[in-house]
């Protein structure tokens, strides 16, 4: 299935406004189903064509001051939802930062260690949503 990266600010607005699926430490997952971006709804115009997988990561300076961390978490996320397995279902999902990573236990702002702790996270996130 080919991912499409969420782009438009109402894309984000559209997935923000749903209560977050799936939470951890340091993360939030808010998703829209296929089924709720179907033709006609005010939401299909913003995820077009349907059927796609939709990712976006909202990393906010708040709790990730240097940009080297913002961007490695960011790359983090979309790399363990290409590679999820099984595969995520059709729909729109946001992985949302809502803490930051202790500076002290990950003093280097992309650290071989941090990354792994984040896709550690990251996949307990995903396997959140499998029933």
């Amino acid at each position: 299935m080919h991912t499409q990266h969420l782009r438009t600010r109402a894309q984000f607005q559209a997935l923000l406004a749903q209560p977050a699926t799936a939470r951890t430490a340091h993360f939030a997952l808010h998703r829209l189903p296929a089924a709720a971006m179907a033709e006609g709804s005010a939401s299909a115009a913003l995820f077009a064509p349907p059927g796609t997988l939709w990712i976006g990561a909202m990393v906010p300076k708040r709790w990730a001051r240097r940009a080297v961390t913002r961007n490695a978490i960011r790359r983090q996320i979309y790399a363990v939802a290409d590679q999820f397995t099984p595969p995520l279902d059709a729909g729109a999902h946001l992985v949302r930062l809502r803490a930051a990573f202790a500076p002290a236990q990950f003093p280097s702002a992309a650290s071989p260690a941090l990354k792994r702790a984040v896709r550690a996270e990251l996949q307990q996130l995903f396997a959140k949503l499998r029933p």
